[in-house]
């Protein structure tokens, strides 16, 4: 169960976006606080959604086995969203070609990121770590399992710190080695702006084909 949720988690945690506002933050004048923030707002976020979630799944009690079909639905449904999901990242219109040191894209984080001020780093932490379909998927299994409070916590908190890995895995090295962290950050912003569309749009996919397969399964009461 663990090992499912901890699989979802990391397709959840693939964002080339966050790497590239990484990369801006940590090369501002002030990286560090900047960081910083960004990172506060995505584990704020991030942990809200996933106890948010953890207690409405809970609470209409798909964890026990009167609700067999209704949980098999529910990773059917989170499936077809998947799916179509990775279909519009793929082939939704193009953004504008970005400034070399601006993430790809614009909107509010676009215009967040140029800022560049701790207030604006932790919107934009909250903006870019907000549920995604993935990171459902992953608190989906926690809260569907009939387990114990310790089974629960530790699976929440993993999937916790996986999904919001690309956020404060540069922060601690950057800590640890602040020159070689944002050198390597550079070094890929290239081909992160170019691969990074058909990067997020496999990994919903991937996501997308294991909860529909599960779902339809389930539904048809092979589990």
């Amino acid at each position: 169960m663990i090992a499912e949720a901890a699989g979802f988690a990391l397709l959840a945690s693939i964002s080339p976006t966050t790497l590239l506002v990484m990369a801006v933050f940590l090369g501002s004048e002030s990286p560090r606080s900047i960081a910083t923030s960004f990172t506060v707002g995505a584990i704020v976020m991030t942990v809200t959604a996933a106890v948010a979630s953890l207690f409405i799944l809970r609470a209409v009690g798909l964890n026990l086995s009167i609700n067999h079909n209704p949980l098999y639905g529910l990773r059917l449904g989170l499936g077809v969203l998947a799916l179509a999901s990775a279909i519009v990242v793929r082939y939704r219109g193009r953004p504008e070609p970005a400034e070399p040191d601006q993430p790809a894209g614009g909107g509010v984080v676009g215009r967040l990121v140029e800022k560049t001020t701790p207030r604006a780093a932790f919107a934009a932490g909250l903006i870019l770590f907000a549920p995604s379909v993935t990171f459902l998927a992953a608190v989906q299994v926690i809260a569907t399992a009939n387990t114990g409070v310790l089974v629960t916590l530790t699976g929440i908190l993993i999937v916790i710190a996986l999904s919001a890995v690309a956020a404060w895995l540069p922060l601690l090295a950057y800590l640890v080695a602040p020159d070689a962290t944002t050198g390597r950050l550079k070094a890929i912003n290239g081909w992160l702006r170019a691969q990074g569309r058909a990067l997020g749009a496999a990994a919903l996919a991937i996501a997308g084909l294991a909860l529909v397969v599960n779902g339809a399964l389930g539904l048809a009461g092979v589990f």
